[in-house]
């Protein structure tokens, strides 16, 4: 499989409140962005448990985006700062496990930033087609 016919599989963990709206304002908009990417819809992103993450990769995803409210912004005031945290330990752990820390990544988009979304999947998009497949097992 070369590099230019491979489509990553991407799974977007998305905050109720902000980026799910930011995803849906972006549709309504037709905005034109990869379809390469699957929500999921949490109420706040502090609730990606990492263990969501790894079955994420584990059940073939290619990359895994957390995408919350900015910060201060928490519908629930701190769920962002613990997704940050989670967020430092789980690309440290990937790191160990053999994948690219760059299969994740975090963005803080609020629900007026339908353009910031759409990017922002694009950016993914592309740089995980770049990386190629995970490996089987693991990353590199």
């Amino acid at each position: 499989m070369t590099s230019e016919r491979f489509e990553p599989r991407i799974v977007a963990f998305v905050c109720n409140w902000c980026t799910y709206i930011a995803a849906d304002a972006a549709g309504t908009a037709r905005a034109r962005y990869s379809p390469n990417v699957r929500l999921i819809r949490l109420m706040c992103s502090g609730r990606v448990d990492p263990q969501f993450v790894m079955s994420a990769f584990e059940k073939g995803a290619d990359g895994v985006m957390i995408c919350g409210c900015h910060p201060r912004d928490c519908h629930y005031n701190e769920g962002n700062y613990k997704t940050l945290r989670r967020y430092l330990l789980l690309k440290k752990m990937l790191s160990q496990l053999g994948f690219e820390d760059e299969r994740l990544r975090l963005e803080w988009i609020s629900a007026s930033e339908p353009e910031k979304f759409r990017r922002a999947v694009e950016e993914m998009t592309e740089h995980v087609r770049k990386l190629g497949p995970v490996k089987e097992n693991g990353g590199k």
